[in-house]
C-alpha cells in the first residue's frame, strides 16, 4: 500500500512539473489571421517574454512569407478574473518576403490578451500589431491573428 502511494505522489508531481502555468518556458502553435502561420514565445522571466511569428500573408496583390519577432510586457493585473488572462503589449520587427515583389521591413507594435488553460500547458492568445513599414517605402499596415501555443517547460 505505501508502494501505491508513493508512486501516485511520485505520479502527481511528475505530471504537475509538466502542466504548469504558461508564464515560463517555451510555446509553440499556430496563429490564423494576418499573417497565417506558426508562433513561438519564450519567456524571459514572469513578466517578459519574446514571440516570433514564420507565417504566411495571403492578402493584398502579392503574397507574401512573414517573419516577425516582438519583446513584450504582460501584466496579470488589467483583467480581474478567476482565470489567469494576462493583457501584453511590446515592440518588435517584421519581416515580408513577396513573390515578385519587393520585400518589406517594419518596425512592429503589438498587443494582445491571453488566457492561461488550467488543466493543460497551452494558451490562446488574440493580437494585434500596427506596423510601421520603412523600407522599400514608408507605410503604415497592421497584422492581426488568434493563436494557441502548447507549452514545453
Amino acid at each position: 500500500m505505501k508502494k501505491l502511494v508513493f508512486l501516485i505522489l511520485l505520479t502527481f508531481f511528475a505530471v504537475s512539473s509538466i502542466i504548469e502555468a504558461q508564464d515560463k518556458g517555451f510555446g509553440i502553435g499556430v496563429m490564423i489571421g494576418e499573417p497565417t502561420g506558426l508562433s513561438g514565445k519564450y519567456w524571459l522571466n514572469k513578466v517578459n517574454a519574446v514571440d516570433f511569428g514564420l507565417a504566411y500573408s495571403f492578402t493584398g496583390n502579392h503574397n507574401a512569407a512573414a517573419l516577425h519577432a516582438d519583446y513584450l510586457w504582460h501584466s496579470f493585473d488589467l483583467i480581474k478574473s478567476s482565470e489567469q488572462i494576462p493583457v501584453y503589449y511590446g515592440v518588435g520587427a517584421r519581416l515580408r518576403m513577396y513573390e515578385g515583389h519587393d520585400d518589406s521591413f517594419g518596425v512592429r507594435g503589438v498587443a494582445g490578451v491571453e488566457w492561461f488553460s488550467r488543466n493543460a500547458p497551452i494558451d490562446v492568445f488574440f493580437e494585434i500589431a500596427p506596423v510601421f513599414t520603412l523600407i522599400p517605402e514608408t507605410d503604415l499596415d497592421f497584422d492581426a491573428a488568434i493563436g494557441i501555443r502548447f507549452f514545453i517547460n
